[in-house]
């Protein structure tokens, strides 16, 4: 894409009307506005809504009297205009976001009377394959996961520094997960 320049007679032209410019208007800062938004926007029919909005608010502007003060700086000020567009929508779109899935629905206050027994079910599993692990690794994950240990205290407990107790750790969560598997 070549880049150009605007000068007081751009805008004289653009105000009056002048077919020409106007297409040269519409195609340039219209590629300009699509590569800006391609990826703010979700959809293209929001790009183009977008778009057009853009545009239709600078030819406004500009054939308001005393429209355009710095030809020079026209290019800047399209885009200005395109990112209050975008952010005009970012805040719409907020006040009419649609409720989630779970956001219309009531919890269910009552007591959930299975639960008891998948945790004890649970507890019973974890606790077997506790049972199945070597002292080192059912005491360090005791100590990470059900104590929940600052990790400084783990590594003065089992006398490591911090890089190998992550190393300690990433094993003995790597057997738990084999032993449940089997």
């Amino acid at each position: 894409m070549q880049f150009q320049d605007f000068d007081a007679d751009y805008i004289r032209r653009l105000v009056s009307g002048d077919p020409a410019v106007e297409d040269h208007f519409a195609s340039y800062f219209g590629e300009l506005i699509e590569i800006k938004l391609r990826s703010r926007v979700r959809s293209r029919d929001e790009l183009d809504d977008m778009k057009q909005e853009t545009l239709a608010r600078v030819l406004d502007n500009v054939r308001k009297k005393n429209g355009v003060e710095h030809p020079e700086r026209f290019g800047a000020y399209v885009n200005a205009v395109c990112n209050n567009v975008l952010l005009e929508s970012y805040r719409s779109g907020k006040r009419t976001q649609p409720l989630g899935e779970e956001q219309g629905r009531v919890r269910d206050m009552r007591v959930d009377l299975d639960a008891r027994l998948v945790n004890r079910d649970n507890q019973r599993i974890v606790g077997e394959i506790f049972s199945r692990l070597s002292n080192l690794d059912r005491d360090l994950l005791r100590a990470v996961f059900l104590e929940q240990m600052d990790r400084k205290e783990i590594c003065a407990r089992f006398h490591v520094d911090g890089s190998h107790l992550r190393v300690m750790l990433h094993r003995a969560k790597e057997r738990f997960r084999k032993a449940i598997e089997k």
